[in-house]
């Protein structure tokens, strides 16, 4: 049975795992102070033009962890999070902001993203001591439903947040993929002047594990390594991650495993919406969400792993189909005859 449910299945990429190997016997200085995570960091510096806004970087096992450690080290206790409702953060971390003390302050939307008006919306209905103070926008890039941001809209979002002296943190689970997406305009090294963090995420494209925690505003970094210790994620095999991030910031592996996964998806996309099928969203990344009719769902669950997302009418539903580094043409062409 072939799973398209997420796209971190797969182990790691062969070359990672490779170059794991090769330093199995070699000794590292521990909680991520080694020589390997410290030429991974110059890697990405290098890359995202990091350099040029002194940013902090930290390597962290998993995304909840980031989402969860980032928000603890910027709030206080009456402090509070602006998210869209469909954010990871609200949906699929079992409470972990929250779990800070930190209210999440949910936004409806249509498309999985925040606009200016929604943040002022929140900010300037919470006008007293006896409610929190919203402080901190979280935004993931690409969002929850494969939607992404151009840069005119994170500009517009990052100017809001600093007119309301409000910090505006990006989760980049997925942020390999929004780059690599079709018409995306932003590059790399634009990144570090659209928020004051953001995140690179290795789990779900091609890393064993690990996310690179990039932080723009030093007031985010005060104390951060505490933070770390403290929420049981400062690794004493730090160089692990280290190594991973190594690899696939080496010849821009990255990258390409990104594109790798995102053609993929849009090439089942085509195919399905050639054959009138309509998406929930309009997703250019490596996660696409057709409406398909429940019968036809019901059969190619016999044969594949995905996630049913939700109901749209008593007949149909909508599937979230997940790409990865490792998808293959043969695996997508028999997913797609098997709908046909």
């Amino acid at each position: 049975m072939y799973s398209f449910k997420d796209d971190y299945s797969e182990t790691g990429h062969e070359k990672i795992l490779s170059d794991l190997l090769k330093i199995s016997r070699t000794q590292f200085d521990g909680y991520g102070l080694d020589s390997i995570s410290e030429d991974a960091k110059n890697f990405i510096r290098q890359r995202f033009a990091l350099d040029k806004n002194d940013a902090d970087i930290h390597f962290i096992s998993g995304g909840t962890q980031t989402n969860k450690i980032l928000t603890h080290c910027a709030l206080s206790s009456i402090e509070a999070v602006i998210a869209a409702d469909t954010g990871h953060i609200c949906v699929h971390e079992t409470g972990a902001v929250e779990s800070n003390g930190n209210k999440i302050c949910v936004i409806p939307n249509k498309d999985g993203k925040l606009i200016p008006s929604d943040i002022e919306k929140i900010y300037y209905a919470h006008t007293d001591e006896h409610m929190v103070k919203p402080k901190l926008v979280y935004i993931s890039q690409a969002t929850e439903i494969g939607t992404v941001y151009k840069k005119q809209e994170l500009e517009n979002l990052y100017k809001t947040c600093k007119k309301l002296n409000l910090y505006l943190f990006i989760d980049g689970a997925r942020l390999g993929a929004a780059l690599a997406s079709n018409g995306m305009d932003i590059k790399p090294q634009d990144m570090a002047n659209l928020c004051d963090a953001f995140y690179i995420g290795g789990t779900k494209n091609g890393s064993p594990l690990g996310e690179a925690l990039c932080i723009i505003n030093k007031k985010l970094n005060e104390n951060f390594r505490y933070y770390l210790k403290q929420d049981g994620a400062l690794l004493a095999k730090g160089a692990l991650i280290g190594s991973c991030f190594k690899t696939l910031f080496t010849d821009d592996l990255f990258f390409d495993l990104a594109k790798h996964s995102t053609a993929a998806a849009q090439k089942m996309k085509k195919a399905l919406v050639e054959k009138g099928y309509r998406m929930y969203s309009d997703s250019p990344v490596n996660m696409i969400f057709p409406v398909l009719p429940n019968e036809i769902i019901a059969r190619l669950q016999k044969d594949y792993k995905f996630h049913v997302w939700e109901k749209v009418d008593d007949s149909h539903s909508v599937i979230r189909l997940v790409c990865s580094w490792a998808t293959s043409d043969e695996e997508i062409d028999k997913f797609i005859a098997a709908i046909f």
